[in-house]
């Protein structure tokens, strides 16, 4: 199958579309030739009204249509340019008293202009390309800091940019130094770089909290504009959140005139959504993680920089040249799911990674509607519903245990019970989950049998669509979805408990051991008689309705059961693998999270004898202050800005808090998305951390001041939770 039949396109190769400052629409195209070409054309922004009386109302309307269908949202209003469209939002506001985003509105607005032409052209950018054809270039920077042992504020005048490496897909790579030129002629050679090389994608790891905020202040500076945009458009920025799971992390969003900007680190924070066994999301560990980090890899410690720099400049060279091609290592690992998404959803590429999975499976559904000229309903008020089953059975040390799940279990029920959404009068969701669900087994089959060189795009053609497939039910309960359906959702998971309860039953029933159920699998430890896995998933998949499928795809040497959705494997090769919150948190301060892990690991190869040995290095190394201030210290991500949880604690509407009361203390520029590490201080196991806790940059190696008593505290309560 060819995304084409998926989703339509009326051209080929786009590699980005923006609305230039006349407000037209501007597309910009990848040749064959790899130069990239610039179309202009006419664009009329539009919006929904509920009826033709309340359209008529408004000024400079190009076009009124009435769309088919029962939908609260039946007419289509376009305007003839951005300021009478931005003018009509005002208008509506005033006419029915009620704002865009209230669900009372007689009107909806979709604020993502790309959304809106890539919806009506209709245009779905990367068509007939391969991830390996576009142009990605990495950029990383190195910095001084005045202060020695102090992070480097770009507000600071000596806190300069002095290393700037880039590098992009056809291995071409360089590492500029303002060594015999100065910051501000660094600045501008790196900007006439970019502009060279004209690439689609801008990538760098933190490179929204880090590298384009630090870069945008030393350009202003200096008087440079940050012109990285095609056209030598300046870049622009604004507030915004990035979710990852259960965790949002506020972030600086940047946007560039004709290209995309991919965050390798928010592409690591979701791959660990699912896999939920990284310690670190930092750019040395993400590449150890995913083994792409070389043997021969330059490591400078971020206290040494300034110093390296001024020492062994060649030292530091390598090093920032490393941190890119670690950067395109990752992004060739993690990027292509979303490239490939880029080509289905109408949705910018940058887009198709920030935005939630709910709300590009929404605009994939209401695009299907608007391009047919039909009505869009409302959505449907909140409500609660049961979700999937998951229990943990009984906690402890299991031996030889097998894991068996259903694939794809909601979408299959979905499926096979024929569902589709009360207002979807199209039966667009139910098409649509069809025919990716068939698009990612075709995908799969050609990559048995692909060539080498073929199979990595195969791959991630079948990673990128089983994203979307799982995503459909979560749609379903998703608040602000168009076809949201929560009495469908209540009937897809009673469906799934149902299976996996008989899955359960069956295993215990046949003599198995059940460890743990988690929505759609189960972890058991097999009868003692049975060693045949393919025979006991044909005894299971006899028991279950048709259409659903199971696979019983993984056996471990051991399992830790914790609590419910919080274990640990022994894989096969000696790997272990921790999940969950309880046993890996960020909350825990790092000596913590090596702690469970050593302890974890001797429980699961039949060492616990060691276990108080293990305890008493620990504590040793604390008594004796050998561990690291950093291992002892809590990192916390700013949520608002310090001055607005100042304002907020003087109002009484939040309580103290150790990160902010230390941030607003520092005298440093920090802002919401910027992060605090900080450490307790004392002697009593018991104090408050508020009063008691300092900014790790401020402790000293040389002279230590940790509260030992409470991090032993903490040392004994972890203990005794595992035990």
């Amino acid at each position: 199958m060819d995304i084409s039949q998926l989703v339509r396109s009326s051209e080929s190769r786009v590699v980005a579309i923006e609305v230039n400052e006349q407000g037209q629409c501007e597309l910009f195209r990848r040749t064959e030739a790899e130069s990239v070409e610039s179309e202009i054309r006419p664009f009329h922004p539009w919006l929904l009204t509920s009826g033709v009386a309340l359209a008529k109302r408004l000024n400079q309307v190009s076009d009124i249509v009435e769309l088919a269908g029962s939908g609260a949202m039946r007419v289509r209003v376009s305007f003839q340019n951005f300021p009478s469209y931005e003018n009509a939002i005002k208008d509506l506001k005033g006419l029915t008293g009620q704002n865009p985003s209230s669900p009372l509105a007689p009107y909806r607005i979709f604020s993502d202009l790309t959304q809106q032409m890539l919806t009506m052209l209709p245009l779905r950018l990367f068509r007939d390309m391969g991830f390996s054809e576009l142009r990605r270039l990495q950029l990383d920077i190195e910095t001084r800091s005045g202060t020695p042992g102090v992070f480097p504020d770009a507000n600071k005048e000596s806190d300069e940019v002095i290393l700037i490496s880039l590098r992009d897909s056809s291995g071409w790579e360089v590492c500029l130094s303002a060594k015999g030129q100065g910051e501000a002629e660094l600045l501008r050679q790196m900007i006439a770089l970019v502009q060279e090389r004209d690439p689609d994608v801008i990538e760098g790891h933190n490179i929204f909290n880090f590298d384009l905020p630090y870069l945008e202040k030393r350009c202003k500076r200096h008087h440079i504009k940050l012109t990285l945009g095609r056209g030598n458009r300046v870049v622009s920025s604004r507030n915004s959140r990035f979710s990852a799971g259960e965790r949002i992390i506020p972030y600086q969003r940047y946007s560039i005139y004709g290209r995309h900007v991919i965050d390798t680190y928010q592409l690591v924070m979701l791959h660990d959504v699912s896999q939920r066994d990284m310690d670190s999301y930092s750019l040395k560990a993400a590449a150890r993680y995913f083994g792409i980090n070389s043997d021969k890899r330059t490591y400078v410690d971020g206290a040494d920089i300034t110093r390296v720099f001024d020492e062994d400049p060649e030292r530091l060279t390598a090093y920032c040249l490393d941190d890119v091609r670690e950067t395109d290592g990752i992004s060739r690992l993690l990027s292509p799911s979303h490239f490939y998404q880029a080509q289905v959803l109408p949705l910018t590429y940058q887009n198709c990674v920030s935005r939630g999975n709910a709300t590009r499976i929404d605009a994939l559904l209401c695009a299907e509607y608007l391009q047919q000229s039909y009505s869009l309903p409302t959505p449907q008020m909140a409500q609660d519903f049961q979700g999937g089953l998951t229990d943990s059975v009984e906690p402890g040390v299991f031996r030889n245990v097998w894991h068996i799940d259903v694939r794809s279990l909601y979408p299959s029920v979905i499926l096979a019970r024929k569902l589709h959404p009360v207002h979807d009068e199209l039966a667009v969701f139910s098409r649509l989950l069809e025919n990716l669900r068939a698009f990612r087994l075709q995908a799969k089959d050609a990559m048995r049998v692909a060539e080498p060189e073929q199979r990595e795009h195969f791959q991630a053609l079948q990673s990128s669509f089983k994203i979307l497939i799982n995503s459909f039910y979560g749609y379903l309960g998703f608040s602000q979805g168009t076809f949201n359906d929560y009495n469908m959702a209540r009937t897809v998971t009673a469906e799934g408990r149902a299976i996996l309860t008989s899955m359960n039953e069956f295993l215990q029933k046949n003599g198995a051991k059940v460890i743990e159920m988690d929505t759609d699998g189960i972890y058991f430890c097999p009868p003692p008689e049975v060693h045949d896995m393919a025979a006991m998933q044909a005894r299971v998949q006899a028991i279950l309705p048709e259409g659903i499928e199971v696979e019983l795809d993984a056996s471990y040497q051991a399992m830790y059961a914790y609590k419910s959705k919080n274990y640990a494997l022994l894989e096969e090769n000696g790997k272990v693998s921790i999940t969950g919150a309880a046993l890996k948190s960020r909350g825990l301060e790092l000596f913590q999270r090596k702690y469970i892990r050593e302890h974890i690991t001797l429980l699961l190869t039949g060492r616990s004898a060691e276990l108080p040995a293990l305890f008493d290095r620990f504590e040793t190394a604390l008594r004796e202050h050998r561990l690291p201030l950093k291992e002892l210290a809590k990192r916390e991500v700013l949520s608002t800005a310090p001055e607005t949880y100042a304002q907020k604690l003087a109002e009484g509407k939040t309580r103290r808090s150790a990160a902010y009361e230390l941030a607003l203390k520092s005298g440093r520029s920090l802002r919401q998305g910027d992060s605090v590490e900080f450490y307790v201080t004392g002697t009593k196991k018991n104090v408050a951390i508020t009063d008691n806790s300092k900014l790790l940059e401020d402790g000293r190696e040389d002279k230590r001041d940790e509260n030992v008593e409470f991090y032993l505290e903490r040392l004994r309560q972890l203990r005794d939770k595992l035990i």
